[in-house]
Parts: C-alpha cells; structure tokens; sequence
C-alpha cells in the first residue's frame, strides 16, 4: 500500500503529494489524516500528512518511517484542500490551522508535551470478583470498596480513584499485586473549555431601518441583494442571518 504524504513546509514548490511506502507494521495504524516522519532530501526527516492512501504507485521507493499520531480525519483533509484552492496557499498551511496550540511547530522539543496519567481497570471478570467478594477471599473494606466502584466506573484516573473511595495507593497497588485490576498509563485528553462558562449568542433585534430593509428583501423574487450600510451597523450579520433563517424555512 502507498501513502500519499503533503511535507509540513511553507515552500510553494513543495505544496504537492509525495508517494510512500507503507511499512507493515504501521499498516493496521496508518489512515488519511496520520501525522507521520518521512526520509525527505538527503539525509533529512520530514514531518507530513496523509493525504490519500492508494494500492501502487510508480514513484515510492521510501518508506514511512514512523507514525507520531491521528491529529486529524479525512474530513478535514478535504477541507484544507479546499481551502488551498480557495485562498492559493499550501496544502499544509490549512492543515496547521487545524492543529491545538503548540503542536505546530516543527521543532519537536519546543511542542506541547501529552499529558499522561495511571487509569484503573478491571483485570478479572466481575462475576470472578463477586465471588472473592462472597467468599471471603477479599476481606478488605477498602478493597471491597475500590472494586464495587470499578463494576460500572473502570478507567479512571488513580487519583481520583483514591478520593472518590477514599482509600490509598496501597491499597491499589495490592489489589494490582493480587491481580485484580491492572493500572495502565493513558494520555490524558485535554479539553480547553472545561473550566470556561462559554454563553450563547442570544438573536439580535432589528433596528427600524434594518427591518425595513429586511420586509423589502423577503418580498423580492431576486436571489441576490446589495444592502448599504455604514461600517459597524451589523447589516450583515442581523439582516443576513435573519434573511438565511427565513429562506431555510
């Protein structure tokens, strides 16, 4: 299989596909849209996005290195090619708008590093621990506690963990120890507007010479309208989405 690859440059000469080779151990891995390194150039490694995957290809002789993640889908692959076309720049200037903050930069070390944390999950069925449980084979409140928790809420991170149960990291790492549960290092996902109270937008109301505007474009049979206005009167914004709105309807 061969991979269509977009380089990460600003140079317009570039701002074609290259074709790779697919490597079988990143097969299974790769999709449009993956984040990879490639041999570019003499003696140099570039980062580059996939943008196609195809069956053959004439041109690749170089395989991908590595996979570094899947940033992005084929949507949005679609759309900065699209907005290539529309605003005559690269490919790869489109796809950068759409990466987080601080992961845009081709100097790895100056990137945000992933945050990772230890999350908590079964590692023996339930039924198996009911029956510990039953028998007496755990006779631990705590533990008990820990893993009555875990039935319906597994994968959670160990801190909170031990302050929902109230309980310490000895008594996870002995339930660890004993087999039941199994603590694994995840990346954690950061979301930028958890603490943000982010309030909609409420409708605008139409001033006199707005509306008037308005009653006069809804009873047009045109299509197309040229509204005058002084800049900052909101025209656009208040008598075109209210005229959207009605035209949706």
């Amino acid at each position: 299989m061969i991979a269509e690859i977009i380089i990460n440059t600003i140079a317009k000469e570039l701002n074609k596909t290259y074709d790779y080779i697919i490597p079988e151990s990143i097969f299974k891995d790769i999709k449009i849209g993956s984040r990879v390194f490639v041999p570019f150039g003499k003696r140099k490694v570039e980062e580059g996005f996939v943008v196609g995957i195809k069956q053959e290809s004439e041109f690749a002789n170089k395989e991908i290195i590595k996979i570094e993640d899947n940033i992005l889908n084929e949507q949005k692959i679609q759309l900065a090619k699209l907005m290539s076309k529309r605003y005559f720049c690269n490919i790869s200037d489109c796809i950068r708008l759409m990466l987080p903050p601080g992961d845009t930069t081709k100097n790895f070390n100056n990137r945000i590093k992933d945050k990772v944390g230890n999350f908590v999950y079964l590692k023996k069925d339930i039924e198996e621990i009911e029956n510990d449980i039953e028998e007496n084979i755990i006779k631990s409140e705590k533990q008990k506690r820990i893993l009555t928790f875990l039935f319906e809420n597994e994968g959670i991170h160990i801190l909170d963990l031990q302050a929902i149960t109230e309980t310490s990291r000895n008594i996870i790492n002995t339930l660890e120890k004993n087999g039941y549960i199994e603590i694994i290092e995840e990346k954690i996902k950061r979301n930028p507007f958890i603490y943000k109270d982010i309030k909609r937008d409420t409708s605008l109301e139409l001033t006199e010479e707005q509306k008037n505007a308005y009653d006069k474009i809804s009873k047009s049979n045109y299509k197309e309208f040229l509204i005058y206005g002084v800049t900052g009167s909101r025209k656009n914004r208040n008598i075109f989405t209210t005229y959207t709105e009605c035209f949706k309807k």
